[in-house]
């Protein structure tokens, strides 16, 4: 089951109950304005114990419809790429550290 937003801001006032609703939600929300802000500059986003995002460059190609088999141009574009820290891999496979 995947995380959203409304229940990590959950979450987080039940483990910090001396902060308040909106201000948890104004704090999320600031990271994760401040990560996309980032990414769209093309810089990398490290957050240490967790991760590295970054962004890659998908080149122009011509692609098919598969629908319909027609030749259709892609353009170029910008994908995350995501890179899970050492520590998080230790962690969801149950490894000792």
């Amino acid at each position: 089951m995947a995380i959203v937003k409304s229940k990590l801001i959950k979450q987080l006032s039940k483990s910090y109950p001396n902060f308040l609703k909106k201000d948890l939600e104004k704090f999320t929300n600031i990271i994760t304005s401040e990560i996309k802000q980032t990414l769209k500059r093309g810089e990398r986003v490290e957050l240490r114990g967790f991760g590295v995002f970054s962004t890659n460059i998908q080149k122009a190609r011509i692609s098919r419809n598969p629908k319909t088999g027609e030749k259709v141009n892609t353009p170029e574009k910008k994908t995350i790429h995501f890179k899970m820290a050492k520590d998080l891999f230790k962690k969801i496979n149950n490894e000792e550290e």
